[in-house]
């Protein structure tokens, strides 16, 4: 496995990133520094990096680095979580490798490529989370200790190991679930490992009021998006959500195509979503 390859996105987001905070004002900034020359020659590569252990979750002070109330990234404000407690989402992971190896996290830690870590926009640092590929249900807990990414459509940027150990360095990104554990409390988390991959789609929308639902689906498929339908009410949910989605998707290209063209109909919070 070559340790040369660096994600595309992972590389033009950092570029993007720190135009952006070249552009900020003193008082708000972009908590994740410019890249600096590793101190000392990349170490090679782990002989095995499957042995890898996890990140094992422990209670740490809240960094005193990266965690402002809020910043702004190539123009558009994050609000850092004031806890990480419950916090569930599925979306886009990408990683990043050589380039920033040696160089600063956003919370002043040297970033180490080969360590189980990651970066995340709005989760307070550190924060450990399980990430769990959704295209092939490999799991891994990682440390989140920096900031990114901010490319539209990404939730999580991971070290290189990690990305390895989910199988994603070759494509560079995949679709995950990204779920924060609690330190001290036992990690009940649905494990997905002996699971088949699940079948994914992009929601548009959830409504209480069945006609509501109705009237996005007639937009949708009025704008010829055909995929488009309304899933069933949960069992048991009162009151019922009717869920307007597209898909199935089976690549991140899928989903940020479907996304857009969402976007580009002024729906802006499409969410990616798991039957």
């Amino acid at each position: 496995m070559s340790v040369r390859r660096v994600s595309p996105a992972g590389c033009a987001q950092r570029l993007l990133a720190l135009a952006g905070a070249l552009a900020l004002g003193a008082c708000v900034h972009v908590p994740r520094p410019a890249p600096t020359p590793p101190p000392a020659p990349m170490p090679p590569p782990p002989a095995n990096v499957a042995s890898i252990p996890d990140a094992v979750p422990r209670a740490e002070p809240r960094s005193a680095h990266g965690n402002p109330p809020w910043y702004q990234a190539l123009g558009q404000r994050y609000f850092v979580l004031p806890s990480a407690e419950g916090y569930s989402e599925r979306g886009v992971a990408s990683w990043y490798g050589p380039t920033f190896h040696g160089g600063s996290t956003a919370s002043g830690e040297p970033y180490d490529m080969y360590a189980m870590t990651g970066a995340h926009k709005t989760l307070p640092l550190p924060t450990y989370v399980r990430v769990t590929n959704l295209r092939n249900a490999r799991s891994v807990v990682v440390r989140i200790n920096d900031r990114g990414p901010f490319v539209a459509n990404r939730l999580i940027d991971l070290s290189y190991t990690a990305a390895a150990k989910l199988d994603m360095v070759r494509d560079g990104t995949t679709l995950v679930e990204v779920k924060a554990l609690t330190p001290g409390v036992p990690d009940t988390l649905t494990r997905t490992a002996e699971l088949p991959p699940p079948t994914l789609y992009v929601q548009a929308g959830a409504f209480t009021d069945p006609q509501n639902a109705q009237r996005l689906l007639a937009r949708l498929q009025g704008a010829g998006l055909g995929s488009a339908f309304v899933s069933a009410p949960l069992a048991g949910r009162s009151p019922p959500l009717y869920r307007v989605r597209l898909g199935p998707v089976t690549s991140v290209a899928q989903f940020d195509a479907l996304s857009a063209r969402l976007a580009s109909l002024g729906i802006n919070d499409a969410r990616l979503a798991v039957d």
